[in-house]
């Protein structure tokens, strides 16, 4: 639930830097390409070398990770870079003005604009961290989870955390459209007095196992398997872990609670109370509106999603979902200017390339999971303290959809310790945001709202404090 799709040119493979030495430029810079309609959330990172000014661009969504650039000059305020890719070389021309560099980005027969701001952060800025980090390795059966445990300085034992991502792959850092979610939420926690640990999903970064052949049930003996490492660490209260989970997460987190009364509490973010066929239809809904997508765009993408769930319970009619796609997938493509089409070599090729993907990951044992799995019943089975936080704006977790459902299942189980909030403004990730749409994500600053971080602290302080 934290990915979603839009039409953009992908941008891949590799190249070598020549440079003009400049340190002016030094350090790591985030912000988006806007082309075709989307935004590419983007991260540059510039350093003057014996050879002069080189850099490395990141792509999250795309899981692209230090491509070299080409052709990197700076010649005040000017900075022009290139990246060989696929559809031909991707250039960026831009100004330095005002602590950001601004532009145009050509790429093939389109373009765009860029902006990029210098943005340091805890863990990036190179001053020492008040509090210590380990590497470790979690196993769950054949399953090897790599990660990172932050540990405050002090006086131990320490009450900790377990945080489990949305879905989709996600590294340690939680890493959605350039904003490190879990990375900020553990620095912040660990600066806080709270242990944190956070690792790869299955299939990521240095974790073994497949995301795709695993379900929500998988990653809940996961998270336990995590519990268990941290009740063999000394420095850990192992009678205050609790398990936070995001989006999906939470949809694990309650599941993880009611298997182990080694779960001390748990923390919902944005987690779903419904099951995943509803969520999908209000994504749907909510999405291409905030998108700007048309009534009739709305509805397309309502009755495909409606062949494909049915595809996804019978087995049957895939066929048919895959024309369906490649409609769809052409019609939008003829809606787009004459430049923009140029930019798609192969329509045909790519229309097909899209429903293919789309298949595979409807056919995946996760989605036939997650589209009829419903959280109410483990919700009612939890009985340690709960706190459920939805944001105001989400519309991929919508709260007027899923906080009736949740404080329903918690009435029905009783739970007084269960608590719900709205916090004020924030989209799904928590980010204070004007519209709450996706498109939005990567504008915004990478920071939580001050609401959610504030409500989050002292309800793990008053719940963790020792008795």
């Amino acid at each position: 639930m934290c990915r979603l799709f839009a039409g953009i040119i992908v941008l891949g493979v590799l190249g070598s830097c020549t440079a003009f030495a400049q340190g002016q430029l030094d350090g790591r810079w985030r912000g988006a390409i806007e082309i075709q309609g989307a935004s590419l959330a983007i991260e540059i990172e510039f350093r003057t070398g014996s050879q002069g000014l080189a850099a490395s661009i990141d792509i999250p969504q795309q899981g692209a990770k230090g491509l070299p650039l080409q052709s990197v000059r700076f010649e005040a305020p000017r900075v022009h870079f290139e990246l060989p890719a696929g559809p031909g070389v991707a250039t960026f021309e831009g100004v330095l003005k005002a602590g950001g560099i601004a532009g145009t980005f050509r790429q093939g027969g389109a373009s765009g604009t860029f902006t990029i701001r210098r943005e340091g952060s805890p863990a990036s800025t190179g001053e020492p961290l008040p509090y210590e980090t380990d590497e470790v390795t979690v196993k769950n059966g054949d399953i090897a989870l790599a990660g990172t445990l932050s540990v405050p300085k002090g006086s131990p034992p320490f009450p900790a955390l377990v945080l489990v991502s949305g879905s989709g792959p996600q590294d340690r850092d939680e890493d959605v459209f350039g904003f490190k979610i879990f990375r900020t939420l553990a620095d912040h926690l660990t600066r806080n007095g709270f242990a944190v640990l956070r690792t790869d999903d299955r299939g990521v970064g240095k974790s073994t196992g497949s995301l795709r052949d695993s379900t929500s049930e998988d990653f809940a003996g996961d998270a336990l398997a995590e519990v268990a490492y941290l009740k063999t660490r000394p420095e850990i209260d192992h009678s205050r872990i609790g398990i936070l989970g995001h989006s999906e997460g939470g949809i694990v987190a309650p599941m993880a609670a009611i298997r182990s009364r080694d779960v001390a509490f748990i923390v919902l973010m944005a987690g779903p109370a419904v099951t995943g066929e509803r969520i999908l239809q209000a994504q749907n809904d909510l999405v291409t509106r905030a998108e700007g997508l048309s009534e009739a765009d709305a509805e397309a993408n309502g009755e495909l999603q409606r062949m494909m769930f049915a595809a996804v319970r019978t087995n049957q009619g895939w066929e048919e979902v895959d024309a369906a796609i490649r409609r769809l997938v052409l019609a939008r493509v003829a809606k787009l200017p004459a430049v923009q089409q140029k930019a798609i070599p192969d329509v045909n090729a790519y229309a097909a390339q899209a429903a293919a993907a789309q298949i595979a990951g409807a056919r995946s044992p996760w989605f036939k999971f997650f589209l009829d799995y419903d959280p109410a019943p483990a919700l009612e089975k939890v009985s340690c303290p709960v706190l459920a936080l939805f944001g105001e704006k989400d519309i991929q977790v919508p709260a007027d959809l899923n906080r009736p459902a949740m404080a329903a299942a918690f009435a029905k189980s009783g739970n007084r310790t269960a608590e719900i909030k709205v916090i004020a403004g924030a989209n799904h990730l928590f980010q204070a945001a004007k519209t709450g749409g996706v498109r939005e994500y990567a504008q915004l600053p990478r920071a939580f709202t001050s609401e959610f971080l504030d409500t989050l602290t002292a309800w793990l302080r008053t719940t963790t404090r020792r008795q």
